[in-house]
């Protein structure tokens, strides 16, 4: 009998100074305690992995030994034909834990594909409750959570982008939609600069940093006001952090 695949959820980040039991507050208890008992990963980085396990086990003493732990990779470099193998743990009857390096698997994800194959191969997928920093964002932004999309990396040509913006927000005045967008974190500044420039002056912008940790910041605008805040050299505190930026035109 096939083993079962488990989508646990990772934190969003991790405070610059470290806190015992950093997990209390943002893994619920039964994921804890489920993950510490698993033998078999499939992860974006093996490294950031282990580090995990190690704060997992700060209140849950693991199963396995972390050297015992298999951790295999699966990142947007693993070519199609080596899903297979990375299932073969589970054919073999074992429970294996999917993880993404921040946040929820298979969303904004290369772990998608491993999933949808799981399906293919009648393997029981249970996804575990954690912070997804897109719904976390959308919550918090104040938009429309009725109707919303999530369209990833926009292009970093700035005329590609500048044109994709005033698309969407053309599509979100049209269908009242709320439109979610992450960046590299690198290039947050460049995004909302382009957001507050191409989108109507009244379109409401929401940026949304470190979601759950200490340094959280939620700002919700109208592109006009960023405009003139980034004019006033008044940026948010958002260089090289983890950041959602969403958009809904009036």
């Amino acid at each position: 009998m096939a083993g079962t695949l488990y989508l646990i959820p990772n934190t969003l980040g991790v405070p610059e100074a470290q806190q015992d039991n950093l997990l209390a507050s943002i893994i619920p208890e039964t994921v804890q305690a489920l993950s510490s008992e698993l033998g078999h990963f499939v992860a974006e980085n093996a490294k950031t992995t282990r580090a995990y396990l190690k704060l997992l086990a700060q209140r849950h003493p693991l199963r396995h030994a972390i050297q015992d732990i298999q951790i295999s990779e699966l990142n947007v470099n693993t070519p199609p034909q080596a899903l297979d193998a990375l299932l073969a743990p589970l054919l073999q009857g074992h429970d294996v834990g999917l993880i993404s390096e921040a946040g929820v698997p298979a969303v904004a994800d290369p772990g998608a594909n491993l999933v949808r194959l799981a399906h293919q191969r009648a393997i029981c997928v249970r996804p575990l409750v954690g912070p997804s920093s897109l719904l976390l964002a959308l919550m918090g932004s104040g938009l429309n959570g009725q109707s919303f999309a999530f369209h990833g990396y926009l292009p970093t040509d700035a005329a590609l982008r500048s044109k994709r913006i005033k698309e969407l927000d053309e599509r979100s005045k049209k269908e009242k939609q709320t439109q979610l967008l992450i960046e590299t974190p690198y290039r947050n500044a460049a995004m909302l600069e382009a957001l507050a420039h191409a989108c109507h002056p009244n379109t409401l912008i929401c940026v949304a940093t470190d979601l759950t940790l200490p340094s959280e910041s939620l700002q919700t605008r109208s592109a006009s006001e960023w405009k003139a805040r980034l004019e006033a050299r008044r940026m948010p505190d958002f260089h090289k952090k983890p950041t959602v930026f969403l958009f809904l035109a009036a």
